[in-house]
C-alpha cells in the first residue's frame, strides 16, 4: 500500500499476530512486535492512530505506521528527551513542549521541582486522549497543576509567543514526514531561539544515526546555526529502527558557563524516580561513533533528501 493509495489502515500492518513496521522511510530494515490483542484503531485528524496490547513490550503506540511508544522501553526516550535539557539549564522555571501527546515527556518534566508552569502543545488531540485511556502510567501527569495542554499546531504557536519565554523548549515530534514535518525547519528553530530566554535550551527529536546522517548534518549545522551551541545525543530504544534515535540540542547565548548541554548544570536528586536517566548517561549520550563526529565537525552541510511521503508495506 501506498500513501497515494488513501489515508494508511495501520490494522492492515497486522499479518499472522505480529505488526510490522515497514516502510519507505528506513528501506531494506523492519521491525516487528507479537500483537496480544488491538485496543483501538482510528483515523483522527491527522493521522491514523493505532494502539495494541503487545505479549513483551506492553501496550504500543503507533501514528501513521510507525511504532511511537511502547511501555516497556518508553523510559529511555522521555526521560532523555526531558532531563537532557532542563538539567542542562540552572534553574529552568518556563518550559515549553510540543508535541509528545502520549505525555511520557510532560511526566518527566515535572518531576524538577523548579519548573513552575509547563505549556504544552499538542496538534492532535486524539492521542492525547487514547493515551490517558491506554497508557496511563505515561500520562499520568497530563493534569498536573503546572501542565497547561494546548490542543493545536506547535509550529503556530511558536510563531506567535513573545521573545525570551521559556528557559527550555521540548520538541517530541514524529518523523518529518505528515503533521511534524514543520517542525523539521530552519524557519521553526528561529522562531525556538526567539522566545528562548537567554542561556535557554531547545532538545528537539532528532532521528537516527544510522538511518539520517543528512538530517543529523543539517539540523546541527542549519538549524543550530542561530545557537550558541548545537549537539547531539544519542540515546537506545529497542521498540525503534536500529535501536537507537537521537536528540538535538542548542542553548541560546546569553547565559552563564559554558554554551555546551554535554555536563548536568545541577546535580540529579536522589529521590528523583529515573529509571534510565542519569548523570553519567547524561554526558555518555554525546558520546558519538567515529563516522558522524567526523561528519559533524566537518565545515558545510548538504541539504537533506526531502522525505517522501510514506508507502506501506504489509507483505
Amino acid at each position: 500500500m501506498s500513501a497515494s493509495d488513501g489515508p494508511l489502515n495501520g490494522a492492515s500492518l497486522i499479518e499472522n499476530g505480529w505488526f510490522m513496521e515497514k516502510n519507505s522511510q528506513w528501506p531494506g530494515l523492519a521491525n516487528s512486535l507479537e500483537v496480544k490483542k488491538v485496543l483501538l484503531h482510528k483515523q483522527t485528524k491527522f493521522q491514523d492512530l493505532l494502539v495494541f496490547e503487545s505479549n513483551s513490550f506492553g501496550n504500543v503506540l503507533v501514528l501513521d505506521g510507525v511504532v511511537q511508544i511502547s511501555e516497556r522501553d518508553e523510559m529511555s526516550y522521555q526521560e532523555m528527551m526531558a532531563h537532557l535539557p532542563l538539567f542542562s539549564c540552572e534553574q529552568p522555571k518556563q518550559v515549553l513542549v510540543i508535541g509528545g501527546g502520549d505525555g511520557g515527556v510532560v511526566r518527566e518534566v515535572v518531576k524538577h521541582g523548579c519548573v513552575e508552569k509547563v505549556v504544552w502543545c499538542e496538534i492532535d488531540g486524539d492521542v492525547v486522549e487514547a493515551s490517558r485511556t491506554y497508557l496511563p502510567k505515561i500520562s499520568v501527569r497530563a493534569d498536573d497543576p503546572k501542565v497547561e495542554l494546548l490542543v493545536g499546531d506547535g509550529v503556530a504557536f511558536a510563531e506567535n509567543a513573545k521573545d525570551n519565554s521559556y528557559d527550555a523548549i521540548i520538541v517530541d515530534s514524529s518523523d518529518p514526514v505528515g503533521p511534524a514535518e514543520k517542525l523539521f525547519s530552519k524557519e521553526f528553530y528561529e522562531n525556538a531561539h526567539r522566545i528562548l530566554r537567554p542561556g535557554g535550551v531547545i532538545c528537539s527529536q532528532g532521528e537516527c544515526l544510522w538511518m539520517d546522517e543528512d538530517l543529523i548534518m543539517t539540523m546541527s549545522k542549519d538549524y543550530g546555526a542561530c545557537f550558541a551551541s548545537a549537539e547531539y545525543a544519542s540515546m537506545q530504544v529497542p521498540t525503534y529502527p536500529t535501536g537507537q534515535i537521537g536528540a538535538f540540542l542548542g542553548r541560546k547565548s546569553g547565559g552563564a558557563g559554558a554554551p555546551s548541554c554535554r555536563i548536568p548544570r545541577r546535580c540529579v536528586p536522589a529521590d528523583m524516580q529515573l529509571r534510565y536517566y542519569s548523570a553519567e548517561m547524561h554526558a555518555a549520550a554525546f558520546a558519538l561513533p567515529a563516522f558522524l563526529q567526523k561528519k559533524l565537525q566537518s565545515k558545510a552541510s548538504e541539504p537533506p533528501t526531502k522525505r517522501q511521503k510514506l508507502e506501506w508495506s504489509s507483505s
